[in-house]
């Protein structure tokens, strides 16, 4: 199995940890210590060595922060994680704090009359840091740069990660890495930039059309790089995960040199130097401003170049998910047939997922590790099932699925709900509504320059009416065989990046009732040139990815619009028509009927 149900954390490791950091502080003269879950590369999977947040309060969601006050240690976590928090803390020691509705500067500023808090420099973007300092102005309170203190009182903390970096083809990628370096060195010779610093590992990978095994379920490398002006690059990365394939790949115009190089080379640079404020961690700033290398704040110059896909990966991304979709297909056959008997478990069931889809023998991992929340589980929005959570499923519940796959050709991330047996109370009319919101989206078409803020509401609106909501984003961006979340590119109320063609994202309305059930609905589409119609206005609309049925028991026909149901039975049929050929005899008799026009 490529998925453990082993629980990572408890909240019983919370309270013993939580007052060593204090007493350390206390020695230091520190009133505090923010513990983000970040690494030094600030991507939001992190590997084992950067479990800080975990390691200290027994968390394990993919966001969150906890600062540590002398008397109150608060736990960030946005509306994704409000129900899994509660569960996985003491709360006795820690208390939940509803972010972004709560941010840090304030709530520092409420809760401490005086004092320094400290911040490991390297694990904060400079935009995190400076809105806390705004937000302290005033106040008796500032922020120190410091070491890590988590680190400190970590004994057995896990070595940094040594996976082996490999080629990415260019049929594949679509263009080659001296085509992308080319590129973007010519943006900043027009900026007047001799050299941008390149932290996130999904881009440097994307860079140099290479992969890596440094984090879980992503395949990137753990590194950092220099794009000079010439299109020169100089990596930053242990130099024992590239072997002799790799470094012929990237040719004698980019260089290798050890982790340990880059804050001395920093030191080195002539400037300007580009950096990206919201993602390279504040570090990196300090140690230029402290060589007199003058720093200019500019995006990630690779981050919408990567967003924005080529034909060769969204063919290959077309190809992944009907692979996928055929997996999930023998999946949800199996599970009609086995899951009203009652026989089955949470972990039965991701057992079963990550089967259908190795026997395509060209999974290569998974995207994430899979959501399966049976009844009030499903309410729990990243709800992980380990041997002490795993519950029966049960006739007369939903069965929530959030899944995904790595194959070499693309990332899938797909999300459905199924009914067992009877469909409970209030179910079919919320399941309803949620596909109202997706359905709204993916028909979706608008004018050019608009950004995933102007989109999100349309999956809302019917939920709205039913005085219903989500707390998550709408959609999130998807790499190509890269980071199943991936920027700029979201739909969602902050999001103001403009959405361009190419750009993959999730469309993943949901509705959950805490202790009842859960409802998400999720595929992935990819942004495109919408078809000219009464006039020659650029507008731009989605195609869709992923094909998968829809659970029709759980669809309450008459609250659908006629469009609403042409575009389902459009779906369905396409459906049918991509994967009847590539599923086995059941498997296809049981897709015929699901297929089946309402």
């Amino acid at each position: 199995m490529l998925q453990s149900f082993h629980a990572t954390a408890t909240p019983a490791q919370g309270p013993a940890r939580l007052a060593q950091l204090r007493k350390a502080l206390a020695a230091e003269g520190l009133a505090g210590f923010i513990i983000p879950r970040a690494d030094a590369h600030q991507g939001e999977y992190v590997a084992a060595r950067d479990e800080r947040l975990q390691w200290l309060t027994g968390f394990t969601g993919s966001a969150g922060f906890c600062i540590v006050l002398p008397d109150l240690a608060g736990v960030f976590i946005d509306g994704r994680y409000r129900t899994q928090v509660k569960g996985q803390v003491d709360l006795a020691h820690f208390t939940p704090v509803p972010w972004p509705d709560v941010k840090p500067g304030p709530w520092i500023a409420d809760h401490l009359a005086q004092g320094r808090i400290g911040f490991d420099p390297w694990l904060h973007s400079a935009d995190e840091i400076a809105a806390i300092e705004k937000a302290l102005e005033g106040h008796g309170v500032s922020l120190s740069s410091t070491k890590n203190f988590v680190d400190i009182i970590w004994p057995d903390q896990p070595a940094a990660p040594m996976g082996k970096a490999f080629v990415h083809p260019e049929e594949l990628a679509g263009r080659s890495s001296a085509d992308k370096r080319a590129a973007l060195a010519e943006t900043l010779r027009k900026a007047g930039q001799r050299a941008a610093v390149i932290t996130l590992p999904d881009s440097l990978c994307w860079l140099l059309n290479i992969r890596g095994a440094d984090v879980p379920r992503n395949p990137v490398l753990h590194g950092f790089a220099v794009l000079y002006d010439d299109a020169r690059v100089t990596l930053f990365t242990a130099p024992e995960k590239l072997d002799e394939a790799v470094r012929a790949h990237l040719g004698p115009n980019v260089t290798l040199r050890p982790a340990s190089a880059f804050v001395p080379a920093l030191h080195t640079l002539q400037g300007p130097v580009r950096v990206d404020r919201g993602t390279a961690p504040l570090a990196v700033s300090l140690e230029l401003e402290e060589a007199g290398v003058e720093v200019v704040w500019g995006d990630d110059p690779c981050r919408l170049p990567k967003a924005c896909k080529t034909e060769a990966e969204i063919a290959a991304t077309r190809s992944a998910h009907l692979r996928d979709g055929a997996a999930m297909v023998e999946f949800l056959c199996w599970l009609d047939q086995e899951a009203p008997k009652g026989g089955l478990t949470e972990i039965d069931v991701v057992t079963a997922l990550e089967g259908y889809r190795r026997a395509t023998n060209q999974l290569h991992d998974i995207s994430f590790e899979t959501i399966c929340g049976a009844g009030e589980h499903g309410a729990i929005m990243h709800y992980r099932v380990t041997d002490d959570s795993n519950r029966p499923v049960r006739p007369g519940e939903l069965l929530l699925v959030d899944s995904g796959a790595q194959y070499f050709d693309g990332t899938t991330d797909i999300t459905r709900t199924m009914a067992v047996g009877p469909v409970p109370d209030g179910a079919a009319v919320a399941y309803t509504l949620v596909l109202q919101g997706m359905i709204a989206i993916s028909r979706a078409r608008w004018p050019v320059g608009l950004a995933g803020r102007d989109l999100d509401p349309l999956a809302r609106a019917p939920l709205w009416m039913a005085g219903m909501d989500f707390d998550h984003g709408t959609g999130h961006g998807v790499g190509a065989f890269l980071s199943v979340h991936e920027g700029p590119q979201r739909i969602s109320r902050v999001s103001e990046v403009p959405l361009q063609a190419g750009m993959i994202l999730s469309n993943e309305p949901g509705y959950y009732r805490e202790g009842a059930f859960g409802i998400r609905l999720e595929n992935l589409i990819v942004v495109t040139p919408a078809p000219k119609l009464v006039d020659d206005r650029a507008q731009l609309c989605f195609e869709t990815l992923t094909f998968v049925p829809l659970d029709r028991r759980l669809i309450a026909v008459d609250m659908l619009s006629p469009g609403e149901q042409d575009w389902l039975n459009a779906y369905h049929a396409e459906v049918l028509e991509k994967l009847g050929a590539r599923v086995s005899a059941p498997a296809k008799a049981w897709l015929e009927q699901a297929c089946a026009p309402l």
